[in-house]
């Protein structure tokens, strides 16, 4: 079967504010109509991998610790994001997450507030075999794992490092732990591992995980990105509909980045994210906060707007919920990857979170 066209990404009205709701009250309302109820903190900047498309085998250099947030900072703004500012889901990304010391304190002060967010965690589930039990009983809902092949040595050569088995553990030690529906989040390379489209698919649909692909986007620390290098979604369909017939998934995607398709007749699943070539801008409801305090409206955005500081200083509940709507505010209408202007950020993913 040959891929079927991914379908335009709906979009919502762009004509300013809702009826309703002022600038600088209430929820975290864009210019453009949009509404962040998804937020995305990252709790380090450090990884144990060297993934090509996000770092230098050397590493970068981290932030120094005094920088970061600490665990009751983090834990306070992810408070006043749930409490004051309408946020239903919260993810823990990095870097690394599982590198945080006090990661299933932090996932435990989440979960725990009220009305109580779905809690989720982006991970390259190295040590997660270990912690998954912990942070199952913090309250954590599921999980997200980053695997991009499952062949040893291609997994090295990815990587710079020989820890695919650690992953491979961690996958089941999660599944195990209750920690699902468990997703795996692939990108494909050209030339390096766009052979594993196919096996990854089988290994997860073997094992009851979720599938989904995502376009390799311009956030390496190297800037070595380009587009006609990039597989595209149309690229990883007709490689996947050459072993199985893919269907679309008629279910509403609503703010989902993934676009769905029904695996031989379903039920099971596999999802492209095309953030480059399909851009779902439009529908976007996420918020970002950076391991040092910084919020930022989307991963390509070249402005950050910093609540360290004044929570450091001495801001108050109220005043730090005004500072994010403000940020909010300011939320460009699409990451303009196709714009002739467009700068890649410079912070590179692993300092952004995912």
């Amino acid at each position: 079967m040959s891929a079927t066209p991914l379908p335009d990404p709906r979009t919502r009205p762009s004509d300013g504010v809702p009826s309703g709701v002022a600038p600088g009250t209430g929820g975290l309302v864009d210019r453009h109509g949009r509404v962040a109820t998804d937020l995305r903190v990252s709790l380090t900047d450090r990884c144990n991998l060297r993934c090509t498309y996000c770092m230098p085998p050397e590493g970068l250099q981290w932030l120094p610790k005094v920088e970061q947030l600490t665990d009751d900072e983090v834990a306070r703004l992810v408070r006043i994001g749930v409490e004051e500012l309408g946020i239903r889901e919260v993810r823990f990304t990095g870097g690394e997450p599982l590198l945080r010391p006090g990661l299933v304190g932090i996932v435990a002060a989440a979960t725990a507030l009220t009305p109580r967010p779905e809690v989720s965690l982006t991970t390259n589930a190295i040590g997660l075999a270990r912690v998954a039990p912990a942070l199952a009983e913090a309250g954590l809902d599921r999980i997200n794992v980053s695997l991009d092949t499952l062949d040893r040595g291609r997994f090295r050569q990815l990587t710079h490092r020989d820890r695919l088995h650690d992953v491979l553990a961690g996958l089941r030690a999660a599944h195990d732990a209750g920690l699902t529906p468990v997703k795996v989040n692939a990108v494909l390379l050209r030339g390096i591992n766009e052979d594993d489209a196919v096996p990854l698919l089988d290994f997860c649909l073997e094992h009851g995980y979720q599938l989904r692909f995502i376009e390799q986007m311009p956030l390496d620390a190297h800037h070595a990105w380009t587009r006609g290098e990039m597989v595209t979604a149309e690229d990883i369909l007709e490689r996947l509909s050459a072993a199985h017939v893919l269907e679309p998934d008629t279910e509403e995607r609503g703010s989902a980045p993934a676009e769905r398709w029904l695996v031989d007749g379903g039920p099971a699943t596999v999802g492209v994210i095309a953030s480059v070539t399909r851009s779902f801008c439009g529908t976007c409801d996420r918020t970002r906060l950076t391991a040092d305090g910084q919020i930022r409206n989307c991963l390509f955005a070249r402005e950050e707007s910093d609540l360290r500081t004044a929570m450091r200083e001495g801001a108050t509940d109220a005043e730090l919920a005004d500072r994010w709507r403000i940020a909010t505010l300011a939320k460009l209408p699409g990451h303009g990857i196709d714009d002739p202007s467009f700068l890649q950020p410079s912070r590179p993913m692993s300092a952004i979170g995912g």
